[in-house]
């Protein structure tokens, strides 16, 4: 089976400029995906997929390839994850590699581990499933929210299910943490989507979950770090 590792990494950042490439103690963040791939002992291709020069010589010093610079058209903030998925596979079957499964590995997502990786791909073997997909439990219970009326009052705001009831006691609600897919690449290209009746989640703590898009989110991926090491 030919594996590819996709680490999409496009230059554009409204929330955190340049967050791709930000630096994490010493390291810029690309490095973390593309480290925790190498790490994961799944034998396979580290292609990042950008289109800003700079994230793409950073890549290369990782030890990434940067086989092409990402078409405009896939570069803005609608460009579908999908498209730049296919789009990377498709150029690698145009050059004569043929890839059937694939990995994908956000730059976001810094403190999850090459072993991590190695544990959902074991996962999706022993359930037999087509993909898996990282999750961590809610960081607020989606049964304590609820959308305001223009006036604001909260007559309606509490749902009946959860009334005299305690966190406990409720069921556990999962979100997608954005750190991990992957799948086969038949079912990925059928479905146009990871999360299907064939993908498993692999569920990750909150500690290497961390999903960076602000300032605030990387002062606390520093300090699940620096966690980590004590």
């Amino acid at each position: 089976m030919k594996i590819l590792f996709i680490i999409p990494a496009r230059g554009g950042s409204k929330g955190l400029p340049g967050k791709n490439i930000k630096d994490l103690q010493g390291k810029p963040l690309i490095a973390y995906a593309i480290e925790a791939a190498k790490n994961s002992g799944i034998s396979g291709d580290i292609i990042v997929s950008t289109d800003n020069e700079q994230i793409a010589e950073t890549a290369k010093k990782f030890g990434a390839q940067v086989p092409f610079l990402r078409p405009e058209i896939l570069s803005g903030d609608k460009a579908s994850g999908m498209d730049v998925i296919f789009h990377a596979v498709d150029f690698a079957k145009m050059h004569g590699t043929i890839y059937d499964f694939v990995i994908v590995l956000q730059p976001t997502s810094p403190l999850r581990t090459g072993d991590d990786i190695k544990n959902a791909f074991d996962l999706l073997n022993e359930k037999k499933a087509q993909a898996v997909v990282s999750v961590s439990v809610c960081d607020h219970h989606p049964l304590w929210t609820n959308t305001l009326p223009d006036d604001k009052f909260m007559g309606n705001f509490m749902k009946p299910e959860i009334k005299d009831k305690q966190r406990q006691e409720l069921p556990e609600f999962y979100q997608i943490n954005g750190a991990i897919y992957m799948g086969y690449l038949s079912y990925i290209k059928e479905k146009k989507v990871f999360v299907g009746d064939k993908t498993v989640a692999y569920i990750m703590p909150a500690e290497r979950s961390v999903d960076i898009d602000t300032e605030k989110d990387l002062v606390l991926a520093n300090y699940f770090l620096e966690k980590s090491k004590k």
